[in-house]
Formats: structure tokens, sequence, C-alpha cells
């Protein structure tokens, strides 16, 4: 493998057999330039995305955030796959890494954004959030920042939502139409339109994908449970009469029928927007 583009100390692009892949790894690129040869012992982890916008991002976020911050994120990846026994499919590590980028700037500035539904993760997602709580350890530990436990539930969910796209194929056809026009809507609750390049909008592409494809009627085991569903749906009312106002849209346009439990996800989702966005809870 040559290098054909150093992201940061421990990335680098390389092409493998004319195939362009990210790979990673401690001190991979040490001494190195473009076309030098990578040590394959020094690889940890090899990325091929498809996806070009996302493996655009990938490398922009490696670029630009700090290295610690992806090392103590890489670290919290390999721990939740070893504790689970999975492979994690590669989008665990731009939501993942940009979550915690994310939460480590609002904690500098002293703003924490408190997690409504971290009693019902505790109590729902027990491996995930003893992951979450092996996560804040590192943190502490690498980045000298004591993490809150709404963090803790935010990673556990993230960690979650990655278990659960493990072996996700692509979504049917037509699928990309509807999320097309579901960001069109959510757009309009947000009452802002969303960068087409920013994390923002990566995320919840991302998201509305998983949630579309891992909690279709009638797949054994995609149902939430029924008392996280009613406290969701009290906290933000709002917003979840929006959303079935929406799912309602989606049906009449796509004939797609939304389950309960989707709705509720899109709703939490965008209300984390709102949050993100510096808008009230609704």
């Amino acid at each position: 493998m040559k290098i054909k583009k150093i992201l940061n100390n421990n990335a680098v692009v390389v092409d493998d057999h004319g195939q362009e892949k990210i790979a990673m790894g401690g001190g991979i690129s040490f001494e190195k330039g473009k076309n030098d040869i990578v040590d394959k012992q020094r690889i940890e982890k090899l990325f091929i995305l498809e996806d070009q916008e996302r493996y655009g991002y990938l490398q922009e976020m490696l670029q630009t955030l700090p290295e610690e911050e992806i090392a103590v994120s890489e670290s919290i990846i390999s721990y939740a796959e070893q504790e689970l026994q999975i492979s994690f499919n590669e989008h665990i590590h731009i939501a993942l890494t940009d979550h915690l980028s994310f939460a480590l700037e609002r904690l500098r500035s002293g703003l924490i954004i408190h997690n409504t539904l971290l009693e019902e993760i505790r109590l729902l997602y027990p491996a995930e959030f003893q992951i979450g709580l092996h996560a804040k350890q590192l943190i502490t530990e690498r980045l000298q920042i004591d993490i809150p436990e709404d963090e803790v539930g935010y990673i556990a969910m993230h960690i979650h939502t990655a278990r659960m796209n493990v072996g996700a194929q692509d979504t049917a056809a037509g699928m990309a139409a509807i999320m097309k026009d579901m960001v069109k809507d959510i757009e309009y609750m947000l009452n802002q339109s969303l960068d087409r390049k920013s994390a923002d909008y990566e995320r919840l592409m991302s998201q509305l994908k998983s949630i579309l494809q891992e909690y279709q009627k009638d797949q054994p085991g995609s149902e939430l449970n029924q008392e996280l569903i009613q406290i969701a749906v009290e906290k933000y009312k709002t917003v979840y009469e929006q959303v079935e106002e929406m799912a309602a849209n989606m049906e009449d346009e796509y004939g797609y029928l939304f389950t309960e439990s989707q709705c509720v996800l899109i709703t939490i989702e965008v209300n984390r927007l709102l949050e993100r966005l510096g808008h009230h809870s609704r």
C-alpha cells in the first residue's frame, strides 16, 4: 500500500491495488511521505467507504479534529466491539467521534445538555451503558475531562445504534426519495435549512437510514419498549405530533407505513437537532 495523503499522525489515505482506502494505526505516518509504503504491522483499522460523501467527511474529520480525541473514540469503539463480540460498520467511527468532539467542546464552555431519557437508557441498554461508563473513565484519564452521566447515556445510544446497524442492507428502491422529503419536513420543524456538508446533516441522514431500515413493521425485535415510547411522546409532544403528520404525508406520497417506534426515534433525533442548533426543547 502506498500513501496518497497523510491525514494525521495516525491516519493516511492509501492506494491498495488501485482502490483508495483509509488506514489507521498508532504512528502510521511517522517519518512517511506521499508514495511511501505503509508498514502493514502498524495498520489497526482499514476503511473502505463506498459512500463518497461520507468518505470525504471522514477524511476531513481526521484532518481537523484533535488526534487525542480521535484516539479516545477509537479506543471506545474497540472496547465496545470486544465486549459485544461484534464488528461495527464504518459509520460508528464518524458518528461517535463527531459526537464526542462536539460534547467535549460544549463541556469546556460550561454547557451541559441534559439527557432526558438517561434512566430509560440505563435500564433498557445495560451493556451499552456499561461501555459508556468505560468511555467516561477513558476520557477522564486521557483528556482530563469528567463527563456527566448525561453524556454516558448519549455514548450508550451511539453504541446501541451501531450494534443494530451490524449487517444492515441497503434500503429498498425509493428510500432515498423518502429520506429527501423527510429532511425537507424536518427542516420545516427546525425553521431552518441544514448545510448538506455539515455534521448535523450527516448525522441526520445516518439516523434516518438506520430508523427506516431497523424498525420496519413486523421486523422481529424492532419495537421499542412501550414505557420508553410513552415517556418520549410526553416529553416531546409538539415535535411528536409534527413527526406523525410527516409520517402521514410519507404514507400518502410513497405508501410507506411508519411504526410508532420509528416516529418516536425520529422525534428524539429532531429534538436533539433543536437542542444542538440552539432552540428550546419542545
